[in-house]
């Protein structure tokens, strides 16, 4: 984005509000959440299937290989682990510890933090990854900010995200979770939808062109609208953007 007004724009939406779940929600949202992850669900098991698209593009560049030191932003339940070379350093972030204690895949793990803010500044990593993290990210050009910081000279952000925002993302889970949530609930999913996808895919794209020199993106589908998830590699960050970015958004 070369338009400083619609840069300043774009940045003046951060931090972002999460909306507030109606009674009904909250009180089977944590079940819900966890029903998801464990793909429980026809509708979630076709998710997870689906999303295996996400996890391959994210470990294609070790693929077979030793690979460096790795930060993944929201690991969630550490299923992204079984993609990834099990020699290489392994630190995760993610505020949900409940989503991975007691795994199986927790000895695989060198350090574990509640937010990226609690990583060492000292610290560096060769590839910092997020599966359909960031479009959950309130502050998320504070989260782009500290990643690009921690990078290894030559190091690679490599994240992939729902096509939130496109046509062809938006039917698909209308007719699949959606449709399955309103028959066993009764309820729109789309309260919940609102709730957690705060950024569109657009926005996480765009955002990270800005702070990066070298973006490369690969839809699985056909252009931006008619794709279900969006795959960006970037390298060479400007650090000087982060550290504008990080003294913004702290």
């Amino acid at each position: 984005m070369n338009d400083p007004a619609r840069s300043e724009n774009l940045l003046a939406a951060f931090p972002k509000v999460r909306s507030t779940l109606p009674p009904a929600y909250a009180a089977i949202y944590v079940e819900q959440y966890k029903s998801n992850r464990a793909g429980e669900t026809a509708a979630a098991s076709l998710a997870q299937r689906l999303e295996g698209w996400l996890h391959r593009q994210v470990a294609a560049d070790v693929a077979g290989a030793a690979g460096g030191a790795t930060l993944e932003l929201g690991a969630g339940t550490l299923n992204q682990l079984p993609y990834e070379p099990q020699t290489a350093p392994y630190d995760i972030v993610e505020p949900f510890t409940a989503l991975y204690e007691g795994s199986s895949l927790l000895g695989r793990i060198r350090d574990a933090y509640a937010d990226i803010g609690e990583v060492p500044p000292t610290h560096r990593y060769d590839r910092i990854t997020s599966i359909a993290m960031m479009e959950h990210a309130l502050d998320l050009p504070l989260v782009l900010a500290r990643a690009a910081c921690l990078l290894s000279p030559g190091g690679v952000l490599r994240t992939a995200i729902p096509a939130e925002g496109g046509l062809l993302w938006s039917l698909g889970w209308m007719m699949s979770t959606g449709l399955e949530f309103r028959l066993r609930r009764g309820l729109d999913y789309g309260v919940i939808m609102r709730h957690e996808h705060v950024n569109k895919a657009t926005e996480i794209e765009t955002l990270t062109k800005m702070l990066f020199r070298k973006v490369r993106v690969r839809s699985l589908g056909i252009g931006r609208q008619f794709s279900l998830y969006r795959f960006i590699e970037a390298r060479d960050p400007r650090l000087d953007v982060a550290a504008h970015w990080a003294l913004r958004f702290a």
